[in-house]
């Protein structure tokens, strides 16, 4: 593989990142939302996992105050289960100490047991049900969290 590196993204790199999302969810974030989100929303901090010069996958975050919510975490599947989701992951979670917040939260599909069995391995628990959460097949949402400090 490569060389692997983690940075934060710009506006730049936003076709690259409307890639990664189009190839990862079934109701993906329009590029406009994406602009938004990477230039506009002074709450967001967006962080991309990139093998050599491609973007491979791409987490964000809000951070308000002190909570860090995780707004979306994806790998493309042509590069699942080579850990770059937990190093992805561990990259934010760092990040988000480093800027003070003191506790993480973010949403998972109750199915994506892959998902929430990594969320785990930081420390996250569940919190809780968020009902008909997502709306391309009106899935709950577990809420997942944990105390940073």
């Amino acid at each position: 593989m490569d060389e692997l590196s983690i940075r934060k993204l710009s506006d730049t790199d936003l076709d690259r990142v409307l890639d990664v999302e189009c190839g990862s969810f079934t109701v993906p974030w329009s590029k406009d939302i994406l602009k938004q989100e990477l230039t506009e929303n002074k709450y967001a901090h967006y962080f991309g996992v990139f093998v050599g010069e491609w973007l491979v996958g791409y987490a964000g975050m809000w951070l308000v105050i002190d909570d860090a919510q995780i707004t979306t975490i994806s790998v493309i599947p042509d590069f699942r289960g080579q850990k770059l989701g937990e190093k992805l992951f561990l990259y934010v979670m760092t990040e988000a100490v480093r800027m003070g917040a003191k506790r993480l939260s973010l949403e998972v599909r109750m199915s994506n047991t892959a998902a929430q069995r990594m969320y785990r391995k930081f420390g996250l628990v569940p919190g809780g049900v968020r009902k008909c959460y997502y709306t391309d097949n009106q899935e709950d949402a577990m809420v997942m969290w944990v105390n940073l400090s």
